[in-house]
């Protein structure tokens, strides 16, 4: 039985995420204690017990502290099933953190499945839809298994209601992955999304990115939403590179003026492209499970340069090398760009 402290590092949901889903890939059980310790509201809410009941599902495992505001959580799984699963969180919380879940084990199951997942697609704090399946589910792809995503209603913060579908092509081992350089950029596409509110808020958002240098109208785009459920205002900035397309998001909120919301999105764009790393901090963090997972299969692991490392990104090595018997070394190359290299 591997332990996990779940007040480590950063101490949120993560740690409970990642645990879940090394233990679905290795069959290893697990006991997190003090989970996400670090937070205001510290043990499970409901969105990490939707994760919690879907790795359980997908796995017929045996679960106690399954419940609203455990600080202890026991996971013993049983073999991985591929089939087709629809989970509802109930609440906005995010959907696709629930798939990180159990996406890993599902990718190199014995056959093909599809998830239905209801609840936020586009949360603050988490990856939204399109960085889902623009950034991570192509990259996912160059390891071996086939994902692809549909956003069959978006779901915004707090209303949530939205839904995703997901099928899975498994690959049984997951290949390596390197990524060293971005190579040129091929498109900068900016979209605002607004859903039920002025469409003036996501124009302004276009302008103002449009009117700093480098940016202009025709790499904008506005979309009202009219399937959602609440409201919600979302900037999406995508830089799409020869190697390597990546996401930044800004989300609207009371209080909070358009072009700000635009000015601190593109300045994290701007910050990524000035860097010259094809990973940005996100996606660095997103990348260390399907690396770790190859690397312990004995078939994969890669190498990537990034920016700095995030905590959250830490924390994530800090678990995977608890569970995982391999080397990841980062070495810092400058004073904001690093060489992680996942296995040997």
């Amino acid at each position: 039985m591997i332990v996990i402290d779940g007040s480590q590092g950063e101490g949120g949901g993560q740690i409970v995420r990642s645990a879940l889903a090394l233990s679905l890939v290795t069959g290893q059980p697990v006991t997190i204690e003090r989970v996400r310790a670090r937070r205001q509201k510290p043990g499970l809410l409901q969105q990490h017990l939707t994760a919690v009941r879907a790795a359980a599902k997908i796995a017929d495992a045996e679960v106690d502290g399954d419940r609203m505001g455990s600080a202890r959580l026991v996971f013993r799984p049983g073999p991985v099933r591929a089939g087709d699963y629809a989970f509802r969180i109930g609440t906005a919380g995010s959907t696709t953190l629930v798939l990180q879940t159990i996406l890993p084990a599902l990718a190199t199951a014995g056959g093909d499945s599809t998830v239905t997942l209801e609840g936020g697609t586009h949360n603050p704090l988490a990856p939204p839809y399109d960085y889902l399946a623009r950034v991570y589910l192509p990259l996912l792809g160059r390891l071996g298994p086939r994902v692809t995503a549909t956003l069959v209603r978006p779901g915004f913060f707090p209303a949530g209601g939205g839904e995703l579908t997901v099928a899975v092509h498994p690959a049984r081992q997951l290949g390596p992955l390197e990524l060293l350089d971005r190579g040129p950029i091929l498109a900068r596409r900016v979209r605002a999304l607004v859903a039920n509110l002025p469409r003036h808020i996501a124009e302004r958002e276009c302008q103002t990115v449009a009117a700093s240098p480098g940016w202009d109208d025709a790499q904008c785009a506005v979309e009202e939403v009219r399937t959602a459920r609440g409201p919600g205002n979302v900037l999406l900035i995508e830089i799409a590179a020869e190697h390597v397309t990546e996401m930044f998001t800004g989300f609207g909120q009371r209080g909070l003026r358009a072009e700000t919301v635009a000015e601190r999105t593109r300045a994290a764009a701007e910050s990524y492209v000035q860097a010259d790393v094809p990973v940005g901090e996100h996606l660095a963090d997103q990348l260390l499970l399907p690396l770790g997972i190859g690397a312990y299969q004995g078939t994969g692991g890669g190498v990537f340069r990034t920016t700095a490392l995030t905590g959250h990104a830490t924390t994530h090595i800090a678990v995977l090398r608890e569970f995982l018997e391999v080397r990841i070394d980062v070495t810092e190359s400058g004073a904001n760009e690093r060489l992680v290299r996942v296995g040997a």
